[in-house]
């Protein structure tokens, strides 16, 4: 495709001899993405610590290093990395036909007015609802709270005027009014990678059962939870593990409860885990808990359904309309309500075989190469 295009995140990069890092794994879906178009800049904040990250971005994505700083919870700090960085937003926009502001954010909010300046296609990106992200996150912080809802006002007002992409169908409702929008969802599922029948039929439910949760370790999260559940299964009989993919600040709180809860023993903190070593993660399992207290439609979903693993999470976000009934939806912090499902399907070999099989049909709906190729077709026609 023809279009040069610009992407803006507010996510940190480092840099050594051997290229770009990004932290996340969405670097991956923007490298694919870069696949399908003449050509991909990413403008993210450049933290002065050299060295590796987690996902070196391809060699073909260009990118534009914009002043650091940890966090818009330190708004002094923050705004004035953001006023230094304007200038090298204005330099990026002048190799390139269109730009992709990934937010709600104060300097995507500057960059519309720079790239319209300078007669650039504008599109917006919206990956969660920032308004309650920053409740669950900073329930104390009335100000953070306020900002929050400001910047989203000011997007929701912008995307009236400009075309959007959203991730999930919460959004989609919440950004309706949109000058043009696209709904996708972060997939980074090849086709290739979805569970075949063998697989299934090798995964036993019989003996040791292994609960796995993928999710920062972050008060939105609600990671604590997960001790009550396992707790509560361990009472209730039964061989149960729990295997816990994340990390964050609440990991050593989450560490004091499942040992003050009598489990410590039947769980495992394993960190952070590579893309390639959570897919591994998934076919290990035997049912995924998610257990947010908010979210937009997370892609650690989508795998575990790719994976063949029946999923149970909270009812919550853009979950419900996403998939629907291809996972266990349960009350948001409902302990209860957790442990019962899990228990019923690890039990119900029919109940379990029919969220299976619905998982797979919306996983291979939604693979990479599907997302990739409906969201390169918006940002071509809209940037062009």
């Amino acid at each position: 495709m023809s279009v040069r295009l610009a992407v803006y995140t507010d996510y940190a990069y480092r840099r050594d001899e051997d290229g770009v890092w990004a932290e996340r794994a969405f670097a991956l879906f923007l490298g694919g993405l870069g696949e399908r178009l003449e050509s991909l800049t990413v403008i993210g904040r450049l933290d002065p610590r050299r060295g590796e990250a987690r996902y070196r971005l391809p060699a073909p994505v260009g990118f534009v290093g914009l002043p650091f700083y940890e966090s818009l919870a330190r708004p002094v700090s923050a705004l004035a990395a953001m006023a230094r960085s304007v200038a090298a937003i204005w330099r990026a926009l002048g190799d390139v036909d269109a730009i992709w502001l990934l937010g709600p954010h104060p300097l995507a909010l500057a960059a519309v007015a720079l790239a319209l300046l300078r007669r650039r296609r504008v599109v917006l990106g919206v990956r969660q609802d920032l308004p309650a992200y920053v409740r669950a996150r900073h329930p104390g912080r009335r100000s953070l709270q306020f900002a929050g809802a400001l910047l989203d006002f000011a997007y929701r007002a912008l995307a009236r005027r400009l075309p959007t992409v959203v991730v999930g169908p919460a959004l989609a409702r919440r950004y309706s009014g949109a000058r043009e929008l696209c709904e996708i969802a972060v997939s980074l599922v090849p086709a290739a990678a979805l569970a075949g029948r063998a697989e299934l039929e090798a995964r036993s439910y019989s003996g040791e059962l292994r609960v796995l949760s993928v999710g920062r370790l972050e008060q939105e999260k609600n990671p604590l939870l997960l001790a009550e559940v396992l707790a509560g299964l361990a009472s209730g009989g039964g061989e149960w593990r729990l295997d816990v993919y994340g990390e964050g600040p609440l990991a050593d709180t989450l560490a004091l409860r499942l040992r003050d809860l009598g489990v410590a023993d039947h769980a495992e903190l394993r960190g952070y885990a590579h893309h390639d070593e959570l897919q591994r993660a998934y076919r290990d399992a035997h049912l995924l808990l998610h257990s947010s207290w908010t979210e937009g439609f997370p892609q650690v979903i989508v795998e575990a359904l790719a994976a063949g693993l029946p999923v149970i999470a909270s009812d919550v976000g853009g979950i419900r309309e996403a998939v629907g009934d291809s996972v266990a939806l349960v009350p948001a912090g409902d302990a209860g309500a957790a442990e019962a499902a899990l228990r019923h399907l690890a039990e119900d070999a029919d109940a379990r075989g029919v969220l299976i099989e619905r998982g797979l049909e919306y996983a291979a709906a939604h693979t990479q190469e599907a997302e990739l190729d409906r969201l390169a077709a918006f940002l071509e026609a809209e940037g062009t």
